[in-house]
């Protein structure tokens, strides 16, 4: 194994996809297109919550954290990805592979402890109406964002440093981005505790996230099953009915993905296809879900572009 070590670099060699010149420049321009939906999007919506004060409420506020993740789990993969696409280069860095892994494994928790934390705001807004502002005060939107933010660092950052205890004795990945199953598989000692932990967060947040959205809608509901009021029931579905989709998108990616892993007969070029999709699939949908759902911001954007026109 020393042996095997001293001929490790620094350089990883990562398992891109295969493909021909002409089709090389036809994925970058397709990836770059998407690139940019996926920012331009995104920054819509961050921009009409910034910007418009009737939507400056705990659920909006806590909706711009979820715009702000999937910009980071789409640059942390696709600028990277393009690169390699264009030059035909499939090496990276080993820091530069470990930052990936964490930006990548952040975006992914983060986006199932921010819905969570939407869940409560729609459970309580909807099943405790009027005691939702004595509740869901300014302070203590802001804490649960710090909450999430800082769970979502302290679990991925252990999950990392676990890894990078490890001696390394390989240099070649398998995949077409870098994570911790891949850095877990660079090194050629007992991973036992890396397996572990790894089971332990996914069964967290994926666990925690799944019981939330149970209750919080079963009492939801419940709540409109009891209400005689068709507006406040209509509406109240139609809010969260945006708010379970983008949910069970996330939802079924994330556990097709970490199901791939699991079984090895499945090709290794199917699952860097489905890899790099169950990623992408949250940036480029929530904010169009969210923007034609939701009445609030679609109207928002409609009068930023009105205004924008007009002003030419």
């Amino acid at each position: 194994m020393e042996n095997q070590s001293a001929n490790v670099t620094s350089t990883l060699t990562l398992g891109g996809f295969k493909l021909m010149p002409a089709g090389r420049y036809a994925a970058f321009v397709l990836g770059t297109l998407l690139y940019c939906i996926i920012v331009f999007c995104n920054l819509m919506i961050l921009i009409a919550i910034a910007l418009e004060k009737r939507l400056h409420e705990p659920m909006y506020v806590l909706l711009f954290n979820l715009p702000i993740n999937d910009l980071m789990g789409a640059t942390a993969l696709l600028p990277k990805l393009l690169a390699d696409t264009l030059t035909d280069s499939e090496t990276i860095t080993h820091p530069g592979c470990v930052m990936q892994a964490f930006f990548i494994h952040f975006y992914a928790a983060g986006s199932l402890l921010i819905l969570t934390a939407m869940a409560y705001d729609r459970y309580v807004a909807i099943c405790c109406p009027l005691r939702y502002n004595a509740i869901l005060t300014s302070s203590n939107v802001i804490k649960i964002i710090i909450l999430v933010w800082v769970l979502d660092f302290i679990l991925i950052g252990v999950l990392i440093v676990l890894v990078l205890r490890l001696q390394r004795c390989r240099s070649i990945i398998s995949n077409a981005y870098c994570d911790n199953p891949s850095l877990m598989r660079l090194v050629c000692a007992d991973t036992s505790i890396n397996n572990i932990y790894g089971l332990f967060i996914t069964g967290l947040i994926q666990g925690l996230s799944l019981l939330a959205m149970i209750f919080t809608y079963f009492q939801i509901l419940l709540t409109c099953l009891m209400n005689k009021q068709s507006d406040a029931k209509s509406k109240a579905i139609q809010t969260c009915a945006t708010h379970l989709t983008v949910y069970i998108i996330l939802y079924t990616s994330a556990l097709f993905l970490i199901l791939s892993y699991r079984f090895e007969q499945i090709s290794p070029s199917f699952r860097k296809v489905v890899g790099v999709a169950v990623i992408l699939y949250p940036p480029v949908f929530n904010p169009i879900i969210y923007g034609l759902k939701t009445k609030e911001i679609r109207n928002t954007i409609i009068k930023m572009f009105k205004k924008k026109t007009s002003s030419f």
